[in-house]
């Protein structure tokens, strides 16, 4: 019998001996008592075997790698073991000649380099790897013939170089000739957005490497296509994108290409007669890549260009039929043909060759497509596109499944600057199992897939059923341990992802409870100095979170009432300005919930930063600060601060200048300063400094535009806090004289008739009641409204047509029929119908002091109209489960005001509505005596 076979390796540790013990290597009848030994066995990470340390590198980013490696001598040295360092991805890294000429002892054995930018570029030839294969270069805009010459003249052994997929604008025939005199054994060219490939550099590729099968000239401005045919090595050409083809010669001269197997003209404007010769008369053409030719696909004819034996991609051809027939030659495997050729256990060298040059090439294609967002292409991308992105996710080919992933974040975006995404092509990615694989992706440990697959998943979460599953797919936690990363654009990938999950309230708990919270405050800090984008989609994450009562808690925990002050006060990104203040105003927005309102205020340069904000020549970041201070100034202290801040200026300024700005701006600009005038001091302030006019402009906003439903709801809310403002104005007789010399009772007039709010009217009436009660007639007679020479007027006509205006609102909710047998009936349901009838559900979240109490308790013994709207307002206040009903009911029994009320109900002369009313204050009265405090 066979026993199980452990290897031992032996470490001296001081005088002792230890055995360390590895995996087995095979497993036979060993006890479970064993196992549980084995398992229960305190391991030394340092001791594990050499081999095992090596595999755990070799699944490591570098950081990890290089932070592991510091942990004792022994993991030092294997760090530096060749075999972990035949691939160099520096994409992620900035790397100057100093960190590469640290990197040069480790890099003798380096076989591919991948990298990012001119910066990089410059750096690349301190590695000193002097076998270097392959180089990938992206960013490459800036990056010189010099820069590149000296490259491939110290790396004669490249055998791949390409660069792309943004355009190399300074390359140009020179550097192609110096890589052709180098690089003898170069096989494959791609290089991207050259604006003249010349003949001569050409031919010196034609001439100095004998081994060259694959070019790709793609999005150039032109190329001598003539010369391409001398290239008599060629098996894979592309010049997917290139303008300037004269597709004439082409089809008379490329056919003489002995070895040429695959041809990609995707995104030129090749015509159907190109096509059809190309195909036919090319010998060695197996398959011609032709997607989004809008000449082709305008005049083809699909059963002239079925050549047999050959396939052609395009829009209106089955991809996945004529890639089947490519691969099995007849027989159609269906969509699933690329996943069967890769994990086909027989191998075909010539087909494995084309199939994975045909996934660089579609890769490609399909990003390039999605970019430019091309008209006409929706049927494409429902019934193919979408399915082959998701199949060259799994590729082996690390750039592939890097641009497959940014494919699929790039063709659902319709417009990126609102966020909006196609429903349909969303949609289409998630029922073909794209979540899944995107998550998967996300979870390798190659730092370019995480955050191109993070991207993705982001983009497509706007959809609200692709977040459910993203979620349901434990999507969540896997974007929270992203954005712990160390890696800036792995971590803002994430951040985004949080941010367009945190939109439902669904999923805001689940993000919390994975440490999102906490992942996103600290991104805050670690890239407060460098890394506005991902600082953005932070701020906006917690924006969401501090929504919701609970994770608004979480945030203030997590430190987040500091990160976000301290965005606001220093970072001049106007993105990161407007979330930061965005998610400020909604930590302060929970009012007695929780401390976050008086949190915010306190802390150091929070209201500073928010005023300057309001003063920010970008609207987003305007109207956020302003909705912030509103939501703060709920709070006695806040509302102090925000004006010794010098917020009255600075908002009255914001109105002033907002008129024919969004709804929004102007509904914040209003309700800041209607927060604010709850102190008689501010109101006083804010009529000083000439806030009464823009106020009275906003009340005026014309209620009669043809406007979409959510553009109305936005009209209702600025109706609302302009006259809320104007109301809290209206308590000084000083300012209700301004209300009245700016024309303001003309507007609020036209508010209490015709505003499309109930709630604006009621409050427009309200303010309309302060200014005719009687104690502004004697500030007019002084004339003391401002410190201007007075004006002369006459107020009567003014307040006929006030009072008129009060009276048809109060007749809005006048019900003969039930007025009349409340008025008959002692019943107490009587009473509760009435009350359904007139109540406004929006008035119950007014506050008012006990000096605007005890005014309207004294307006009760006014002869005019105003009885019934001073009985009508208390009703309101007090009606049983309003969320200030409790406090001011305790106000009016402090003030005395039952005696009134009864004066009022019992009073003959009083009109029917008033008494009716006054009753049902009683009664809401009785009902919080009894209601334990």
């Amino acid at each position: 019998m066979s026993s199980r076979r452990l290897r031992r390796r032996l470490s001296k540790k001081g005088k002792e001996k230890l055995i360390i013990f590895s995996y087995p290597e095979f497993d036979d009848e060993a006890s479970t008592s064993d196992i549980a030994t084995t398992a229960t066995r305190v391991v030394d990470w340092t001791m594990l075997p050499d081999d095992t340390v090596i595999h755990l590198f070799s699944i490591l980013n570098y950081r990890d790698r290089a932070n592991l490696s510091s942990t004792c001598k022994a993991w030092r040295a294997l760090s530096t073991s060749p075999c972990l360092w035949e691939f160099l991805d520096l994409r992620a890294h900035k790397c100057d000649a100093v960190v590469a000429a640290s990197l040069a002892s480790r890099c003798n054995n380096l076989r591919r380099l991948w990298f990012r930018g001119a910066d990089t570029a410059d750096s690349i030839i301190h590695i000193k790897a002097h076998d270097l294969r392959e180089i990938n270069g992206d960013y490459c805009r800036k990056i010189s013939d010099a820069t590149l010459s000296i490259i491939v003249a110290k790396h004669e052994s490249l055998e791949c170089i390409q660069l792309g997929p943004d355009f190399c604008e300074r390359i140009t025939s020179d550097a192609i000739k110096a890589i052709a005199i180098c690089c003898n054994k170069l096989q494959k060219l791609r290089l991207s957005g050259i604006r003249d490939v010349q003949g001569d550099a050409i031919d010196a590729l034609g001439k100095y490497c004998p081994n060259l099968i694959d070019i790709g000239f793609l999005d150039c401005l032109k190329v001598d296509e003539g010369a391409l045919c001398n290239l008599s090595s060629l098996k894979f050409l592309s010049v997917a994108g290139t303008t300037n083809i004269r597709w004439g010669l082409v089809s008379h001269t490329w056919y003489k290409l002995p070895n040429l197997i695959a041809l990609d003209v995707s995104r030129t404007d090749i015509g159907p007669t190109a096509v059809s010769r190309l195909l036919a008369s090319t010998q060695s053409l197996k398959v011609l890549c032709a997607l989004n030719c809008a000449f082709l696909e305008k005049e083809a004819n699909v059963s002239t260009l079925n050549v047999k034996g050959k396939s052609l991609l395009a829009t209106f051809t089955d991809v996945f039929k004529e890639v089947s027939l490519l691969v099995s030659g007849t027989t159609f495997r269906g969509n699933n043909v690329i996943l069967e050729w890769r994990n086909s256990k027989k191998s075909n060298k010539s087909i494995d060759e084309v199939m994975t040059w045909l996934e660089w090439i579609l890769s490609h294609t399909l990003l390039r497509t999605a970019e430019s967002n091309s008209q006409g292409l929706d049927e494409f991308w429902l019934k193919q596109g979408a399915q082959l992105l998701l199949s060259l996710i799994c590729s082996s080919q690390d750039d592939v499944k890097e641009r497959a992933a940014t494919g699929l974040a790039t063709f659902v975006v319709k417009d990126d600057e609102n966020a909006s995404i196609d429903c349909g092509r969303a949609e289409a990615v998630m029922q073909e199992g794209g979540v899944r694989l995107l998550l998967d992706l996300a979870k390798s440990w190659r730092e370019g897939l995480q955050s191109e697959a993070a991207k993705a998943i982001a983009n497509l979460s706007v959809n609200v059923n692709v977040a459910k599953a993203v979620a349901e797919e434990g999507g969540i936690h896997i974007l929270a341990s992203l954005a712990k990363s160390m890696n800036r654009l792995v971590a803002e990938e994430a951040a985004g992802g949080l941010w367009n999950l945190s939109v439902g309230e669904e999923h805001k708990v689940e993000i919390a409870e994975a440490g999102g919270v906490k992942a996103l405050v600290d991104l805050i800090f670690k890239w407060s100095a460098d890394g506005d984008s991902v600082l953005e989609r932070a701020a906006g994450a917690l924006a969401n979170l501090a929504a919701d009562d609970k994770c608004s808690t979480e945030v203030a925990l997590a430190g987040g009432v500091h990160a976000l002050v301290m965005l606001a006060r220093t970072c001049k990104f106007e993105g990161v300005q407007e979330q930061a203040a965005r998610a400020l105003a909604n930590l302060a927005a929970h009012g007695d919930n929780n401390s976050n309102n008086a949190a915010v205020g306190q802390e150091v340069g929070a209201v500073e930063a928010l005023v300057q904000l309001t003063r920010s020549t970008h609207d987003g970041v305007r109207q956020e600060a302003a909705g912030a201070l509103w939501n703060l100034s709920f709070d006695d202290k806040n509302r102090e601060a925000i004006a010794a801040a010098g917020g009255v200026e600075a908002l009255v300024s914001l109105a002033q200048s907002c008129g024919n700005a969004a709804p929004g701006l102007q509904e914040r600009a209003a309700g800041a300063l209607w927060g604010l005038s709850v102190s008689e001091a501010n109101s006083i302030a804010i009529g000083r400094e000439g806030g009464v006019a823009p106020l009275i402009a906003l009340a005026c906003t014309d209620a009669e535009m043809r406007m979409i439903h959510s553009q109305v709801s936005s009209l209702m809310d600025v109706h609302e806090t302009a006259a809320g403002a104007l109301w809290n104005l209206a308590f000084n007789p000083g300012n209700a004289l301004r209300i009245v010399e700016e024309g303001g009772v003309a507007a609020l007039v036209n508010l209490c008739s015709s505003s499309v709010s109930t709630m604006a009217r009621f409050m427009a009436a309200l303010a309309l009641s302060y200014m005719f009660d009687g104690r502004m007639d004697e500030c007019a007679l002084s004339g003391t409204s401002s410190e201007s020479s007075p004006k002369v007027m006459s107020l009567d006509g003014s307040r006929r047509i006030a009072l008129k205006h009060i009276e048809a609102l109060i007749n809005m909710f006048y019900d003969r029929q039930a007025f009349a047998a409340a008025a008959a009936s002692s019943a107490p349901a009587a009473l509760v119908e009435v009350t359904e009838r007139v109540r406004i559900q929006e008035a119950g979240y007014l506050r008012c002091s006990g000096a605007e109490i005890g005014r309207f308790i004294a307006m009760l013994k006014n002869p005019s109209v105003l009885k019934a709207c001073a009985a009508f307002a208390l009703l309101q206040f007090t009606i049983p489960g309003g969320r200030h009903a409790m406090h001011h009911a305790r106000l009016m029994q402090n003030a005395g005001a039952s005696r009134a009320l009864r004066a009022t109900a019992a009073a003959a002369s009083a009109p029917l509505e008033a008494k009716i009313f006054t009753r049902i204050v009683l009664r809401n009265l009785e009902h919080h005596k009894e209601v334990p405090s």
